[in-house]
Order: C-alpha cells, then structure tokens, then sequence
C-alpha cells in the first residue's frame, strides 16, 4: 500500500500539481489539503479514489503556483483601508497614553497581510479547477502504478518467507517421526514399570492414561493445518484481487497453529522448529501490514 504519484498542469496564469502519497491501514483512508475556495473538488477526490484504491492512508494535496511572467503583486483596496483605519486607531490610543509613535510608512502598510496579493485571482482558481479534477483519474492511476511496483517486492519477499515455512514443515514433519521412535520406546519403559507393579494398578485407567497421552502428543493434525495455510498463502499471492485481510488473517491461523505445536511437541528439536516458525510468521504479519 506504499507508493507516491504526482501530476502537474498549467491553465491561465496559475501552475497547479497534484501529489498522492500512501502508506498502510485497515481501511481506506483519504485525506484532503486543498487550497482555498477549492474545496469543491474533494468530492470528485473521493469518488475516483475510492474507485481505484481499496486500503490504505493516503495524503493528497494540490498545490496552486503563480506562474512567474504573472507573479507580480497587487494591491487590495478594501485591506488598504482597513489597514490604514487600524493604524489611525493605534496612534490615536498611543497619544491619549501619552506615548509618541514613529510615524507609519507606506511600507509598512504594504508588509501587513492581505494588503498586497501576490498569489493568484479566483477567475484564475476557477479555470484550473476544470483540468486539475481531470488529472486525478490519472494521478491515482499512477499512485496504484507506484503501489504495484512496491508490491511486486513485496510478493518476492513473502514468497520467500513461505517458501522457509514449507522448508520449517518438512523439518517438523522429520522431526515428529525420530520423536516418535523415542517417545515409543520411552513409553514401553514406562508401561512395563507399571505392569510389574499389576496389583496396585487399574488397567483401564491405564489404558484411559496411554491413549490421552497419544492424543495430547499427537501434532499430526496442526503440521497438516499449517501446510494447508501455506498452500492458501500462495494462492493469494497469486491472485490478482486485493489480499491483505485474508493474509492478515491467515497469519493469525499460522501463529495458531506454530504455538500449538510448541505446546505438545514434548521434544527439544521439534520446540525449536516451531519457534523458528513463530519467527517467520512474525516477519511475514509484518510485511502482510503492506498488502492491499
């Protein structure tokens, strides 16, 4: 969702550019800075924006520059009165408090606000109003251009990162086998320590015992959940619609998953896999805060 796009045009004596930037967010977010007596134009803003862009906080702004052939000043009429009636009652006050004042001079009339205009007029504003608001169709056109081609890198990287989880998986998968010869050998330990003392043990709660135990260690459904989110995290990368909150979710189901394999693996290699998972999940959460 990260990208920068700007157009620019002139009409009459005014230059005017729009730039869009945009960023991440859980929704779409536009925000507006237009010059004054312009606003009439964030409607038509929205409107092809949200026609163009699903998520993310965008910053758009258009700037309005006196060309220069055109950029000399000229004087406000009714501000140079005002300013000249303020300045009349300045003097007047200072004198009934006794103070004496340098006398004003022109210049100083012509340095106050609003008394020199040197931006434009609004007959100018109006003529370029009419083809700014027909360059935004293709300022975020080319804001989604600039967005593309970040997530061109960003797909690369998220490839990547599943193309490590499914190496992660085949390593957990190869690791849960050798627990299992050892866990099974363990067990019968176990079981014939029991048995040998038969008199003071129930065999059916034993048996009850055995079998909760293989359950509660039993990882085989969670390593199966997790290939089939990868296989779910390629095809979205692969669509071509907006996949940002599937993804998003879909970490929530890998994180889900990767926590519960550390939680019954009972084995100190097949632990360590599943944190490396939960380290790439994390890295891959982060990226995903970028997909559209």
């Amino acid at each position: 969702m990260t990208g920068f796009a700007a157009v620019s045009g002139q009409a009459g004596t005014l230059e005017w550019q729009w730039e869009a930037r945009s960023v991440n967010a859980r929704g779409l977010d536009i925000r507006v800075r237009l010059p004054e007596g312009m606003e009439a134009l964030e409607a038509d803003l929205r409107k092809t924006a949200q026609a163009t862009l699903a998520r993310g906080a965008v910053q758009v702004a258009l700037r309005l520059t006196q060309t220069e052939e055109t950029a000399t000043g000229a004087l406000v009429p009714a501000a140079l009165s005002r300013a000249v009636e303020m300045v009349k009652a300045v003097e007047h006050e200072a004198q009934a408090a006794g103070l004496h004042l340098a006398p004003a001079r022109a210049a100083d009339l012509l340095s106050l606000r609003g008394v020199v205009e040197y931006g434009r007029n609004h007959d100018a504003a109006s003529a370029a109003a009419e083809p700014a608001v027909a360059a935004l169709e293709e300022l975020f056109r080319a804001l989604a251009q600039a967005r593309a081609q970040e997530g061109a890198a960003l797909r690369s990287v998220l490839s990547g990162q599943i193309d490590r989880m499914a190496a992660l998986l085949a390593q957990a998968a190869d690791a849960v086998e050798t627990r299992s010869a050892s866990q099974a050998e363990t067990l019968r330990e176990r079981v014939a320590a029991l048995m040998d003392a038969q008199d003071r043990v129930d065999e059916a709660r034993l048996a009850q015992e055995l079998a909760l135990l293989a359950v509660k260690g039993d990882v085989r459904e969670e390593l199966d959940r997790l290939g089939a989110h990868i296989d779910s995290a390629r095809v979205l990368l692969d669509s071509d619609g907006p996949a940002g909150r599937k993804l998003d979710f879909l970490m929530q189901e890998f994180n889900r998953e990767a926590n519960t394999l550390c939680s019954k693996s009972q084995d100190a290699a097949l632990t360590a896999i599943g944190l490396e998972m939960k380290v790439v999940i994390d890295q891959m959460r982060e990226q995903c805060q970028n997909v559209e």
